[in-house]
């Protein structure tokens, strides 16, 4: 079984209004100086100027619930789980390994949050944990997993229209039972390298 939950798209928004009054003073010195009766005079004038600046902040806060829970069925023993758009449709699927049955199922998003089509296939023994990249570099993410009783990590190559390749597997060695699986590029040559826990 395999559930999903959705995050409502209702939100609530939030007003506040600070205000600041700021004031400035301005002196200006005005000399003056009569040469007959050899006296002078000073005058000192002071002007103040006050400005007002209003800020308004708004708030978004969204509603942090979910809806209930969708359940899949999903027959085999559903064991890993990625999330990625395989298909090219712009709407993200649902890639599960299977441990029980052996297989990976695909279960195609429709667009609206529903998964009516599905499609299975074969792995080696106990497939543990899956990883959906493009290896190929051919710009189709492909799936990556590890065989957990047939000691083994199996791809299958993504041919660009919804359908994946024959599975293909390279060996992790004798009992080696591998589990865990990551990939990335751990040497720097822009190539993505398998990690795996055995």
């Amino acid at each position: 079984m395999l559930s999903y939950f959705l995050v409502p798209s209702t939100e609530t928004t939030i007003s506040s209004t600070t205000t600041i009054t700021t004031s400035s003073s301005t002196t200006t010195t005005t000399s003056s100086t009569t040469t007959t009766t050899s006296s002078s005079s000073t005058t000192t004038t002071t002007t103040t100027t006050s400005s007002t600046t209003t800020t308004t902040t708004v708030n978004t806060q969204y509603n942090a619930t979910f809806t209930a829970q969708k359940p899949i069925s999903c027959p085999g023993g559903p064991w890993s789980v990625a999330v990625r758009d395989v298909n090219n449709d712009s709407t993200p699927d649902i890639i599960i390994a299977n441990i029980d049955n052996n297989t990976i199922l695909i279960l195609f998003n429709s667009g609206n949050g529903t998964f009516p089509v599905q499609k299975t296939y074969s792995t080696g023994a106990n497939p543990y944990s899956v990883v959906v990249i493009d290896i190929n570099n051919d710009s189709k993410p492909d799936i990556i997993y590890s065989n957990s009783g047939g000691d083994s990590i199996g791809f299958l190559l993504n041919k660009g229209n919804g359908s994946f390749g024959l599975q293909t597997t390279y060996s992790t060695g004798l009992d080696s039972q591998p589990r865990g699986l990551s990939v990335i590029d751990i040497n720097n040559d822009n190539k993505p390298d398998i990690v795996v826990a055995l």
